[in-house]
């Protein structure tokens, strides 16, 4: 066991040994090589490079970067340098930023100490206002006593009202109207009694009774309700005598009008209307006791007139028929063929049948107090002018068919149709007054007076004592003539002496006399209505606005602020409004206001305050107060803000120290066009709000996004496409300034302010921007419209046009429906209208403002200006727009106002032209 231990180490001990020393000579050699290798190496390297010199190194370093002189490291080196620089520039980026950010949080530091201090300052304001509110409230109370309405006073059916007066004869309102039924908040009520509820119903003339039932209808003071009525109006003529219906003797007719159920024993508050068609008409009345009832008739005796109580009212020419205006004569040239004309015969005999019964007879008075007579030295005097020839005069005395008249009356001669062409050469109509001055007003005289208006002669009444229809209430004297009979000889000196210019004057006053209260039966009711409102002095009921129904539209982002629009350069035209919307004042006519002009506002030609308000309709405007005056114009001392320079710069000027305009922008089916239009007006000063006429028929798309320009966009839907409905005064337009603006137009910003600044200082013209005018054209004796650049205009274009709201009710509701319909015929001339409307009622010619040589928008689409018909259709709009008014009231200026604060740059050859400042 041992020997074999032994002999296994012995035998095998060697070998094992050997590797012992072979794993450690290895382990010597490699260490060896791993240190002392690159050792020499490095040295021997080393040596290389310094036997060779510096300029033979291959190993070495190297100066000046020669180590990217080898092209394949040229990128690399590029790369690094680049990425070097870079990051230098991030860190000192970086060092400055972290210097900003520290000074930031110090100006936020800042600025929350601010607006803590804003804060407390803020609600200290905020008190003070507060506080001056309640005081300026207190002093307010203690100044104005507070007003309540007055309590409707409603007297029972059987109420038998005031004390019987001492004559019927002796009637005033003040002992014979209850004023308790009318109170000035009541809208004037007026129940119309049926014509077929008394017994005399059926002998009315049915012409007569058809017009009335219909102008009844159409009045907006009429109620149904007896027990709420001011007044009580009973048709009581004009009577046709038939054998089956005879005309009711005075004793009936007083116990027929005493059995009307609300005529309360004395009639009290009625009014008898008795509408004249004929020449003569029988005054049946006047031997009637009609109590407290006012009498409205065309024919009045001195001794049954009541001054101040009974109305005489125009005849009922035209019953169910509208006048036509394009048969109506113009009004120019000024004198005609004749210059004056007369046909008549004077009625000799007494005979009339105007009375039966007590108390005296017509024919038993007039014998008892003969009237001094002059119709023989006026028919004297008349033919001595007519053999002298002067001038050409036509008088006849006689007639071959002379029309049924009253006695002591000049009887009209022949038809209507005749008179009125012998009247339509004649400059002045003689209008001679009945040789009896007892017969103060009759119906033979308004029928030679309403001929006369109709074609535009001039009338002229021989004799003061007539009393012309509502004498009271219309100033007759700038329509026509008076002169007393004793003046005859001296009548033809006084007609020669008038000029062009007052003749024409006195015959547009007549002319609209005649247009708003005689033409037609509707004017006629609505003008005895309104004398009998007026005169008890009750405000008329608000003018009608046109409600406008909106459609539903979604706004989408906020709209941008062009630069080339908000950029308003050195002019700074006005302070900043901040504050929200802001409409004019609303006004209602009150009593002041009734008390101070009822002769005034009656009687002026077309002028601004006197066409509109005062017809018929008896419209009030809810900011008349302020059309022309603009308000009071009362500053505080220290107040004012139209210094110069920069004062001046920074005044919005006129006497309404705050005031802003609408915008209306007529569109059809232009959506792009339009929401660009829109988004310019984002910014723009003084704007209340933009009403958008949408005159298609087809609704906005429904994923049309509408500009959010800070204010309301109110979107319009219309009945039919028409040009019209650009001037309908819509409710939505809470302003008295209207900016008209197409949806093409480009305006500035600061053009926009400068037209509502001019427009201020002139409220009653038309202010905008692109100028027309028109011209005679010899060769075809007609009318043009003409757009050519010229020095002179006479028309401005309401697509970028300044407007009072006033005009809007006057072109919609009181211009002859003529010419609204022909621009509805050619869907164009609307513009043209408003300029002829506005000339014809303030007789100035428009202002246009800004030098504009580029108006439309550049880009839209090609607007209808632009086809060849639209002048056509202009130049026949401009001649039936004068045959309808009877003359041309367009007129002309060489007038523009311009800033110097605009800077205008004028083209070399428009500099010709003067500019006003």
């Amino acid at each position: 066991m041992m020997q074999r231990n032994g002999g296994g180490v012995g035998a095998g001990g060697q070998p094992w040994v050997l590797r012992r020393v072979r794993l450690t000579w290895l382990s010597f050699m490699l260490f060896f090589i791993l240190v002392f290798f690159p050792l020499i190496a490095h040295y021997y390297l080393t040596t290389i490079d310094e036997a060779g010199g510096p300029d033979k190194r291959i190993f070495g370093p190297r100066p000046g970067g020669e180590l990217c002189e080898a092209k394949h490291v040229q990128d690399l080196c590029r790369i690094r340098e680049s990425v070097s620089e870079e990051l230098l520039q991030l860190e000192a980026k970086r060092q400055e930023l972290n210097g900003e950010i520290v000074r930031l949080n110090l100006r936020i530091e800042a600025c929350k100490r601010s607006i803590d201090s804003a804060k407390q300052d803020l609600l200290q304001l905020k008190n003070v206002i507060s506080q001056t509110e309640h005081s300026y409230k207190e002093l307010m109370a203690q100044n104005q006593p507070k007003l309540s309405l007055p309590v409707r006073l409603l007297p029972d059916k059987d109420d038998p009202g005031l004390p019987p007066p001492k004559s019927a004869r002796a009637c005033r309102l003040r002992s014979c109207f209850d004023y308790a039924r009318c109170p000035m908040t009541s809208g004037f009520p007026v129940y119309v009694y049926d014509t077929s509820s008394y017994p005399w119903g059926e002998s009315l003339d049915p012409l007569v009774r058809q017009a009335f039932a219909t102008s009844v209808k159409s009045s907006i003071y009429v109620t149904d309700n007896p027990s709420i009525a001011c007044l009580y109006v009973v048709l009581v003529g004009e009577l046709q005598e038939s054998p089956s219906s005879p005309l009711p003797a005075p004793s009936a007719l007083e116990k027929q009008l005493k059995a009307l159920p609300y005529w309360r024993s004395d009639g009290h508050n009625h009014l008898l209307v008795h509408l004249s068609r004929k020449s003569m008409t029988q005054n049946f009345l006047y031997n009637v006791s009609t109590g407290r009832a006012a009498v409205a008739q065309s024919t009045f005796l001195e001794q049954q007139y009541r001054e101040g109580f009974d109305l005489v009212v125009s005849p009922l020419v035209h019953a169910l028929s509208e006048p036509n205006f394009l048969e109506v004569p113009p009004q120019v040239p000024v004198k005609r063929k004749y210059l004056f004309t007369f046909q008549g015969e004077r009625v000799e005999s007494l005979r009339s049948s105007l009375q039966e019964g007590p108390p005296q007879s017509f024919e038993e008075e007039m014998e008892g107090d003969p009237p001094a007579d002059y119709d023989d030295r006026i028919i004297g005097t008349l033919k001595a002018v007519q053999d002298s020839r002067l001038d050409r005069v036509l008088v006849e005395f006689t007639c071959k068919s002379p029309q049924p008249s009253l006695p002591t009356e000049w009887a009209l001669c022949g038809e209507r149709e005749e008179r009125l062409e012998i009247l339509k050469a004649s400059t002045f109509a003689l209008v001679i007054s009945p040789g009896d001055s007892q017969l103060m007003a009759s119906a033979g005289n308004s029928m030679r007076l309403f001929e006369a208006l109709e074609v535009g002669a001039i009338p002229v009444v021989l004799g003061d004592h007539a009393r012309l229809p509502y004498h009271q209430l219309v100033h007759w004297s700038e329509a026509a003539i008076m002169v007393p009979k004793p003046r005859i000889t001296e009548l033809h000196f006084l007609l020669r002496s008038l000029s062009d210019n007052d003749l024409l004057a006195m015959r547009r006053q007549g002319r609209f006399l005649w247009e708003t209260y005689f033409s037609t039966s509707e004017n006629v009711l609505g003008t005895i209505l309104a004398s009998v409102r007026t005169r008890i002095q009750v405000p008329p009921a608000p003018i009608h606005e046109e409600p406008a129904q909106e459609i539903p539209h979604k706004a989408g982002k906020m709209a941008g602020t062009d630069a080339n629009m908000g950029d308003n350069g050195d002019l700074d035209l006005g302070p900043v409004e901040t504050e929200p919307p802001y409409a004019s004042p609303r006004f209602l006519r009150n009593f002041t206001y009734t008390a101070s002009d009822t002769y005034q506002t009656w009687n002026r030609a077309p002028g601004p305050f006197h066409l509109f308000p005062h017809t018929p309709l008896d419209p009030v405007l809810p900011s008349e107060a302020k059309f022309l005056g603009s308000g009071t114009g009362f500053r505080p001392i220290g107040s004012g803000t139209g210094g110069s320079g920069k004062e001046f710069q920074a005044a919005l000027g006129g006497n309404v120290p705050r005031e802003q305009f609408t915008v209306v922008m007529l569109t059809y089916e232009r959506e792009e066009v339009l929401m660009n239009s829109l988004e310019r007006l984002n910014g723009l000063p003084y704007l209340n709000k933009v009403v958008v006429v949408w005159n298609s028929p087809k609704p906005p798309s429904d994923d049309l996004l509408w500009p959010d320009i800070g204010l309301p966009i109110v979107v319009v839907r219309t009945e039919k496409n028409s040009l019209n409905n650009r001037f309908l005064p819509w409710d939505v337009v809470e302003t008295e300034a209207i900016l008209s603006i197409d949806d093409d137009a480009h305006l500035r910003h600061d053009e926009i302010m400068f037209g509502f600044r001019v427009w201020r200082e002139a409220r009653d013209r038309i202010v905008g921007f692109p100028g027309r005018f028109h011209a005679w054209d010899v060769n075809h004796q007609s009318w043009l419209y003409n757009s050519n650049y010229s020095c002179e205009l006479s028309m401005v274009l309401t697509g970028a046009a300044f407007f009072h709201k006033y005009y809007a009710y006057l072109y919609s509701y009181v211009m002859p429906q003529a010419i609204r319909d022909m621009v509805d015929e050619y869907i164009n001339c609307e513009d043209i209208a408003m300029n002829f409307l506005v000339s014809h009622i303030t007789r100035k010619p428009p202002i246009k403002v800004t030098s504009r040589w580029t108006f439309r928008c550049p880009g839209c689409p090609q607007a209808l200006s632009h086809d060849d018909s639209h002048f056509h259709e202009r130049h026949k709009c401009i001649n039936f727009f004068v045959k309808v008014y009877g003359y041309m009231p367009l007129l002309y200026t060489q007038f523009r106002v311009d800033s110097v604060l605009f800077k205008t740059r004028l083209p070399h050859d428009k500099t010709k032209c003067f500019k006003f400042i």
